[in-house]
C-alpha cells in the first residue's frame, strides 16, 4: 500500500471462511497501487508499487501504463496464451506474461474488460496473475483492476500484490494454488477492517476522488485470495512495518533530522520520506479543513471567532487576534504601512489552558500599540511571519513591559512563538499570536509556511466580511439619515413607528415610513418598500421618500401621488422596483383616502367594537412597473381607531404563506394596549418570533383622534371688498368665544389680509374662510383662481406685496396649495399655554 501505519490488523482479519490455520497472515499483504487517467498515463505510482517493480515514482507518472505493466493479447485457450491455467468461481487465471487482455483494451482506451465483465451489472473488474518486469529480472504478480468512473480523469486502478513473497511467508507450503478474485458481500471475517481502512490506498488524492474510487471498488468487490473453492481470504492491506512503538520510536527520529534540516540517515530513509509526505499532507488537510470552517458568513465578528478557534488546538495552544481599530469598526483606513501609534484591537482569545488564565492579564477588547523593537511589530510592517523557536527571558521581559501592572512573562515565556499577518489586497489588517506549550514541539519553517498560508486565507476572509461590514455602515447611516423622526401626535392622530433591521441577507434594506403634514389639518401616512438589499436599495430609497415629500407638500390626490411616483422612478431606470401605500386621514371629514402599489394591506381597528380587518385596496402595480394605473379608495373612519401599516417583511416568511402572517398582524393588532408604542411592541413580538423574518421591517401606527365639530368654524363670504370687515369679525368674535384673546389682533390682521387678497383675486365663486382649533390655530383661505401666490420683496413705496409679508413675519407657519377649485392660502397660530 501506499504508505505505513500502525494500526495491527484484528485477529478475524487474518483469514476468511474455511481458511485453514496454516494461512497465518495470508490476509494482509503489503498491495502496490497504481491508477491510469483516461489518457492512458499512471497518474499514482504507490511506495508500495516502488518496492513491487523497482521503479521510482518520479520515473513512473506520466508514462503510459502498457509500458510499465505490459499486457498480453491472448486468453486463455487462444494462440499465444502462455503459462498454466487455472480456475477460480471468477475465472479462469494463469501466470503468464504481461496482465490479461481485457485490461490491455482498457489501458489502450478501449472497453472495459468484456471478458470480465458480471452479468446484469456495469463491465465489472478483472484479476489475475501474471510475470512482469521488474528491475533485472521478473516478478510473479497477483493483480487487481477497477474500472473507474466518474468526473475525475481516473480511469483504471490496478492492485498489484508479491506473489512469490507471499509464499515465501507460508514457509509450510500448504497452498496449492494462489489466484486473486473478488468479493461482492461482506459475509467474511475481516471485510469491516478491509472497509475502514480502504481510504488509505490513495492518500495523495483529494478526499472527494478517494472516497469516489473507494466506493466504486466496494461496489464492484473485495479483493480476495482464492486457495481453494471453499477457501477465499480478504486482502486487507499490510504495510509491512514494526510494532507501533518501534514505529513511533523510527518516525520520531526521522522527524528530528527533518526539523533541524539534516540529512535522514539510510536505515530511516523510508521513514523520512513517510514522515515528510504525511507532514504535507496533514498539512494541507489542516489548510482545508480551515478554509471549510472559516468565512461561513459575512459577519465580521463572527468570522473573527471562526479563525481564531480554527487553530487551536490542532496547530497552536494559544491563538490571539489582532485587528486595526478601523477594521473593527468596519470603517475604511489608510493601506499604509502600519507605525508605533497604530492601535490593535484584541478581538478574540483561544487557548487550551485551565479557563480564565488568560482573561485578566490579556482581555479581549483592549486595544494598544506595539513598540519597533517587538515581533509584532516586526510582522505588522513586514507583512510577513516572524518565528520565535523559544520566547527567551529577555524577549518575555521585553514583551510583558508592554502590559501595565500586568506580569505575562509566567503564561508566554519558554513557549515557541509564531506571528503571522492577516492581510489583504496588500494592505496589513492584522495579526495574529500563536503560542505553543513548553512541552510541544516548536515552530518550524514548515510551521511558518503553513501559518503564513492560513493567515493569508483567514485576512481574505476578514476582509471581504470588513467591506461587507463597511459597506453596510454606510448603508446603515444613510438609511438612518433618511428614515424621518416623526413626532409622536400630529393634529388629529398619534403616530408611533418601529423599524428593525434584517437578519441574514445584507440587513439594510429599503423599507421606509413617513407621515406628512398636510393643509387642511391633515397627515398623509407612508409606507415604502424598494426591493432588494444594500447600500443601492437605501440610497434608492432616499430618493423616493424625498419624492413623496415633495409631492405630498403639494397636496396631490392619492392616486395621482403614486402615479407620478412611477413616472419618477421610470426616469431613474428599471433597476429597481418599489410597493408603496400612501394614506390622507382628514380628522375633520372622518375620513381616510388610500391608493396602493403593489403593498401589503393595510389593517384597521375599530374602537366601538375592537374589531379589525384588513382594508380591500386595489392592488395595483409596484412603483417602476410603468404605464399601470392606480385608484383611491374612501374610508370612512371614527376617532379613537387606529391604522396599522407595514412592509411585508413583518408578515412573510421564508416557506410559510402570507395569509398567515396577514392574520397574526389582524389579531395582534386588535390586542388592547397601554399606549401605542406597547401596541406597536404587541404586533412586533407576534410576528417577529415565528423565526425565518431576513428582510427588514417599517411598521407604522396611527391612532386617529379626530377633531371635534365645535373646534371648527366655517364662514362663506362674498367676493366683494365690503365683506372684509364682516370676516375680521366673525374672526373676532370666534376667538373670544374660544377663549383666545391673546391671538384676535395677529389673527385678524392676517385674515383681513388674505381675505383681501381672496377677494381681489376671486372669479365669481364666494371666498371660503375656516377656523380650525387644534393643537394649533389654523385658518385656511380658500378662492377660485388657479394662480398661487408669492412672497414679494416690496419696497417702500410698493402698494402690493406687502400682505403675504405681514403674514410670514406673524404667523408660526403659513403656506398655499390648490385645490379642485382653486387655490388655498393658509396659516398657523401657536395657542397659548392652559394655566
Amino acid at each position: 500500500m501506499d504508505r505505513g501505519t500502525e494500526r495491527d490488523a484484528p485477529p478475524d482479519s487474518r483469514a476468511g471462511d474455511g481458511a485453514s490455520a496454516g494461512h497465518g497472515d495470508v490476509g494482509r499483504i503489503p498491495l502496490a497501487v497504481v491508477v491510469v487517467d483516461r489518457d492512458g498515463l499512471v497518474s499514482h505510482w504507490s511506495r508500495g508499487a516502488r518496492r513491487l517493480f523497482s521503479l521510482g515514482k518520479e520515473d513512473a507518472l506520466g508514462r503510459p501504463a502498457v509500458d510499465l505493466l505490459p499486457v498480453t493479447g491472448a486468453l486463455p485457450g487462444e494462440p499465444g496464451f502462455p503459462g498454466e491455467e487455472e480456475d477460480t468461481p471468477y475465472g479462469t487465471y494463469a501466470a503468464h506474461d504481461g496482465l490479461g487482455p481485457g485490461l490491455g483494451a482498457t489501458l489502450d482506451g478501449g472497453p472495459a474488460y468484456p471478458a470480465a465483465g458480471l452479468p446484469g451489472r456495469r463491465p465489472g473488474p478483472a484479476a489475475g496473475r501474471a510475470r512482469l518486469p521488474a528491475g533485472p529480472g521478473r516478478v510473479d504478480v497477483l493483480w487487481w483492476a477497477y474500472p473507474l468512473v466518474g468526473p475525475g480523469r481516473e480511469r483504471l486502478l490496478v492492485l498489484a500484490a508479491d506473489a512469490d513473497g507471499l509464499l515465501r511467508a507460508d514457509g509450510a507450503g500448504t497452498f496449492e494454488r494462489i489466484a486473486p478474485g473478488f468479493a461482492l458481500h461482506t459475509d467474511f471475517p475481516g471485510s469491516e477492517d478491509l472497509a475502514r481502512r480502504l481510504p488509505e490506498i490513495l492518500p495523495s488524492m483529494s478526499v472527494g476522488d478517494s472516497a469516489r474510487i473507494v466506493a466504486q471498488v466496494l461496489e464492484l468487490g473485495y479483493p480476495v485470495l482464492e486457495f481453494s473453492r471453499n477457501d477465499r481470504v480478504p486482502v486487507t492491506p499490510d504495510w509491512g512495518v514494526p510494532r507501533r512503538a518501534e514505529r513511533r520510536e523510527r518516525r520520531e527520529r526521522a522527524a528530528r533530522a527533518l526539523a533541524a534540516g539534516e540529512p535522514v540517515p539510510e536505515e530511516l530513509r523510508d521513514e523520512g520520506e513517510d514522515f515528510e509526505y504525511a507532514a504535507v499532507r496533514e498539512r494541507l488537510e489542516f489548510l482545508n479543513e480551515v478554509s471549510s470552517r472559516i468565512g461561513t458568513s459575512l459577519d465580521l465578528a463572527r468570522t473573527i471567532v471562526e479563525v481564531s478557534k480554527a487553530v487551536v488546538p490542532r496547530f497552536t495552544d494559544v491563538a490571539g487576534t489582532y485587528l486595526r481599530e478601523q477594521v473593527v469598526a468596519g470603517e475604511g483606513f489608510d493601506e499604509g504601512v502600519p507605525d508605533t501609534t497604530t492601535l490593535w484591537h484584541r478581538v478574540a482569545l483561544e487557548h487550551t489552558d485551565e479557563p480564565g488564565r488568560w482573561d485578566d492579564v490579556v482581555p479581549v477588547g483592549e486595544a494598544m500599540p506595539f513598540p519597533a523593537h517587538t515581533p509584532f511589530f516586526q510582522c505588522m510592517t513586514t507583512g510577513e511571519p516572524v518565528l520565535v523557536p523559544r520566547i527567551s527571558e529577555e524577549m518575555g521581559h521585553a514583551i510583558a513591559s508592554q502590559f501595565d501592572k500586568r506580569d505575562i512573562r509566567p503564561l508566554i515565556t519558554g513557549r515557541s512563538m509564531l506571528v503571522v499577518p492577516l492581510k489583504a489586497r496588500h494592505a496589513v489588517l492584522g495579526f495574529m499570536i500563536l503560542l505553543r506549550h513548553p512541552e510541544r514541539q516548536v515552530f518550524n519553517d514548515m510551521d511558518r509556511v503553513t501559518g503564513a498560508e492560513l493567515a493569508a486565507r483567514a485576512g481574505l476572509v476578514l476582509d471581504n466580511a470588513r467591506m461587507y461590514t463597511y459597506q453596510e455602515n454606510v448603508a446603515e447611516t444613510l438609511q438612518d439619515s433618511m428614515l424621518p423622526h416623526i413626532p409622536p401626535h400630529m393634529t388629529g392622530c398619534d403616530i408611533a413607528t418601529r423599524y428593525l433591521p434584517g437578519t441574514l441577507l445584507g440587513r439594510i434594506g429599503g423599507d421606509w415610513f413617513d407621515a406628512v403634514k398636510l393643509p387642511g389639518a391633515r397627515t398623509a401616512l407612508v409606507v415604502g418598500d424598494v426591493m432588494g438589499h444594500g447600500l443601492n436599495s437605501a440610497a434608492m430609497m432616499g430618493q423616493l421618500r424625498t419624492a413623496v415629500q415633495t409631492m405630498a407638500a403639494l397636496d396631490l390626490p392619492p392616486a395621482q401621488l403614486l402615479r407620478n411616483l412611477d413616472d419618477l422612478a421610470q426616469r431613474l431606470g428599471d433597476t429597481y422596483l418599489a410597493t408603496c401605500l400612501y394614506a390622507v386621514y382628514d380628522p375633520i371629514a372622518g375620513e381616510l383616502r388610500l391608493a396602493n402599489a403593489g403593498h401589503v394591506p393595510p389593517v384597521l381597528v375599530r374602537a366601538a367594537d375592537g374589531r379589525s380587518e384588513l382594508l380591500d385596496l386595489p392592488t395595483g402595480a409596484p412603483i417602476g412597473v410603468g404605464g399601470v394605473p392606480f385608484e383611491a379608495v374612501r374610508v370612512p373612519v371614527e376617532p379613537g381607531d387606529r391604522l396599522v401599516m407595514c412592509t411585508d417583511g413583518l408578515v412573510e416568511v421564508r416557506g410559510e404563506d402570507i395569509g398567515v402572517g396577514l392574520a397574526t398582524l389582524c389579531e395582534s393588532a386588535a390586542h388592547p394596549a397601554a399606549s401605542m408604542d406597547d401596541a406597536c411592541d404587541t404586533i412586533i413580538r407576534a410576528l417577529n418570533t415565528r423565526g425565518g423574518r431576513k428582510d427588514d421591517v417599517a411598521l407604522l401606527m396611527a391612532r386617529l383622534g379626530g377633531i371635534e365639530p365645535d373646534d371648527v368654524a366655517e364662514w362663506r363670504i362674498a367676493p366683494e371688498p365690503s365683506e372684509v370687515g364682516r370676516a375680521r369679525a366673525a374672526v373676532r368674535e370666534q376667538l373670544h368665544d374660544w377663549g383666545l384673546p391673546k391671538l384676535v389682533d395677529s389673527a385678524e390682521l392676517m385674515v383681513s389680509e388674505l381675505v383681501t387678497n381672496a377677494v381681489l383675486h376671486s372669479h365669481a365663486r364666494p371666498v371660503a374662510l375656516r377656523l380650525v382649533r387644534g393643537d394649533t390655530l389654523l385658518c385656511e383661505v380658500e378662492d377660485d383662481d388657479h394662480e398661487l401666490p408669492t412672497l414679494l420683496d416690496a419696497r417702500p413705496a410698493d402698494e402690493f406685496g406687502r400682505g403675504l409679508r405681514v403674514v410670514s413675519t406673524l404667523a408660526r407657519e403659513w403656506g398655499t396649495s390648490r385645490t379642485t377649485a382653486g387655490k388655498s392660502v393658509w396659516f398657523e397660530l401657536t395657542l397659548p399655554r392652559r394655566r
